[in-house]
């Protein structure tokens, strides 16, 4: 990762960690956040992951449209430091905790690489 790309990452942690704090408090069963992104193919490889507690959250936050709140404050924040997201649905995905535990023992490392 070269000097701009630390600079950009270090950017995005920064503001994904505000995203987290908002959301955490705006919508239950929000647990945390991570991104992952190949600075070769940037931006276009930025990806978002949104993790809730266990599938019920994460079904009922959908049902409620509450999805669409994260996605647009995510692109929002990260608009605000000139980082696009060209295709927040591809971009910005979500998971739960328990789906990690059911699928790959608990091991987010693994289930991440089969992203």
């Amino acid at each position: 990762m070269n000097k701009s790309d630390k600079k950009i990452e270090k950017q995005i942690i920064s503001t994904l960690t505000e995203a987290c704090h908002i959301l955490s408090d705006s919508i239950e069963g929000f647990e945390w956040l991570t991104h992952m992104v190949d600075y070769r193919h940037y931006p276009d490889s930025l990806l978002v992951v949104c993790i809730f507690d266990n599938d019920q959250s994460l079904s009922k936050a959908i049902q409620e449209h509450q999805d669409s709140f994260l996605r647009s404050l995510i692109t929002e924040k990260l608009q605000a430091i000139n980082v696009p997201v060209k295709n927040s649905r591809k971009q910005i995905t979500f998971d739960t905790e328990e789906a990690c535990d059911r699928h790959h023992g608990g091991n987010w490392s693994r289930r991440f690489e089969s992203y």
